[in-house]
């Protein structure tokens, strides 16, 4: 017998969003961690607020909607909040009930100021990597750093000459910019989009693109994320970046550092070296790391380990959103830059607490 359609009616219900949400979903190892740093971050949020005027959305929802636009690779803050409306598991997440509206995706643009005044993205990874080093996941002596070009949200036809020249002229197969017979480098043109990003190529023979650095320092033990950096690409700035990075690790311990073959330069392992670092970079044809530091057993190991750095910049570029940049500028990018990196922790603490529970 043919079943009948039925239309839906509006009725009162019992549920909650978290009834709905499985029981063996792999995000509820991930909330309690992220309610656990949002509470640590209270004091901070108090100090973002004025004590009167119109109550704002809390800051809680904001950080907790920028993780989950990492974790399900929303395209933007606009396509978030239309799921959002509809989206128990969402709604669960940020705490909100079912009949409760989702907000308006100018929060996002809004609040962005307050976040970086106060560094509320660095404070929340900072949080969380205290989390995992309270769980014991985290290496206190060995470490791995490398760098990437994160792709600008900026198009090569904005680029133009600083000191206001001419603008290319139109040719045949590109009625808008023709730049052919025209030598463009970062010391005379800029973009007009982004004028901090800079023009950068991954190797010889490659196209260059309009690009930001991104740097990572990760831990040995279970490949988590220490610290995150987006800089303005130049020649150096992985290695003095890499410095920066190596020199905030804290405690006074000697500690080993690998990397690649970029950097096996005498400034970078001088450096190290006079920081309490044993640098465990990969060796060149004319190396400047010896036998008195690769004859050792450890330094074989933190060769093999350290590619797994490269599965952190996969899952930035993939599922992070961070194949093209969406925002302008250093400051925005770094913002996105920590929440994604915090992101990926958590997933990694949560793959962890399946595996071994606390």
């Amino acid at each position: 017998m043919r079943g009948k359609q039925e239309k839906q009616i509006t009725m009162l219900s019992a549920l909650t969003p978290d009834q709905l949400v499985p029981r063996d979903h792999p995000i509820r190892q991930i909330k309690p961690i992220v309610d656990h740093a949002l509470s640590e971050l209270s004091p901070t949020f108090n100090r973002m607020y004025a004590d009167l005027g119109r109550p704002s959305i809390p800051p809680e929802h904001l950080l907790k909607a920028s993780l989950l636009i990492a974790l399900y690779s929303i395209r933007s803050e606009r396509q978030f909040c239309e799921r959002l409306q509809y989206d128990l598991l969402f709604k669960w997440f940020l705490d909100l009930n079912i009949m409760d509206p989702a907000f308006d995706a100018s929060s996002f643009s809004k609040n962005k100021a307050r976040l970086l005044e106060h560094q509320v993205a660095r404070e929340f990874l900072t949080a969380v990597v205290a989390e995992a080093r309270r769980r014991k996941l985290l290496s206190e002596d060995h470490f791995t750093v490398d760098g990437t070009l994160l792709e600008a949200w900026a198009s090569l036809k904005s680029i133009h000459p600083k000191d206001g020249g001419e603008p290319p002229k139109p040719g045949e197969k590109n009625s808008d910019v023709d730049f052919r017979g025209e030598p463009r480098t970062n010391d005379t043109h800029q973009s007009s989009t982004d004028p901090e990003a800079r023009l950068a190529r991954k190797g010889a023979g490659k196209e260059a693109k309009l690009c930001f650095a991104g740097h990572v320092l990760m831990e040995n033990r279970t490949g988590l994320v220490v610290d995150v950096t987006v800089t303005r690409a130049t020649g150096t700035v992985e290695r003095d970046t890499a410095l920066d990075m190596i020199e905030k690790v804290p405690g006074s311990r000697r500690i080993t550092v690998g990397a690649d073959k970029g950097y096996d330069t005498r400034d970078f392992v001088t450096a190290c070296r006079e920081m309490n670092a044993t640098p465990h970079v990969a060796r060149r044809k004319w190396s400047i790391v010896d036998e008195r530091t690769t004859r050792h057993e450890g330094y074989r190991l933190s060769q093999r380990i350290r590619k797994r750095i490269e599965e952190i910049f996969g899952w930035v570029k993939t599922v992070g959103g961070g194949r093209k940049l969406r925002y302008k500028g250093v400051e925005r990018n770094q913002l996105w830059a920590e929440f994604t990196a915090a992101a990926y922790n958590l997933v990694r603490m949560a793959k962890l607490a399946a595996l071994c529970p606390v």
